[in-house]
């Protein structure tokens, strides 16, 4: 779920980055730029209020998507072995739990203390 969440992020990132380098700061926007064009299609004022209404939308998705996610990660006592899977990397081998040895021989060259 957090994969769609953030391919739906960037996806509507980049539609608004669009959005915005097409306005003009100085109101020309699209009209301008299609000389002419877009005043007989829509119109100078209809074009910059649909960029506006465009932008504030756009803005309004990323911000919902991003505040929305962390719901969807999965909590650190109900982890599933898919999320253990990502983590450790999937072709990491399982560790066992296999007891030690039951009895262990001292290491070369080390005092026994019960040795006198």
């Amino acid at each position: 779920m957090l994969v769609l969440f953030g391919i739906l992020v960037i996806l509507a990132s980049v539609i608004l980055g669009l959005i915005v380098l097409i306005q003009n700061p100085k109101g020309g926007g699209l009209s301008s730029s299609f000389g002419g064009f877009g005043n007989q299609l829509m119109g100078v004022k209809q074009t910059t209020d649909v960029l506006e209404k465009g932008t504030w939308l756009f803005a309004a998705i990323v911000g919902l998507l991003c505040i929305l996610s962390p719901a969807f990660i999965p909590k650190a006592g109900g982890s599933s072995s898919v999320n253990d899977d990502l983590i450790q990397g999937v072709s990491a081998p399982k560790q066992q739990n296999t007891p030690p040895p039951a009895t262990t021989a001292p290491m070369p060259g080390a005092v026994d203390p019960n040795k006198k």
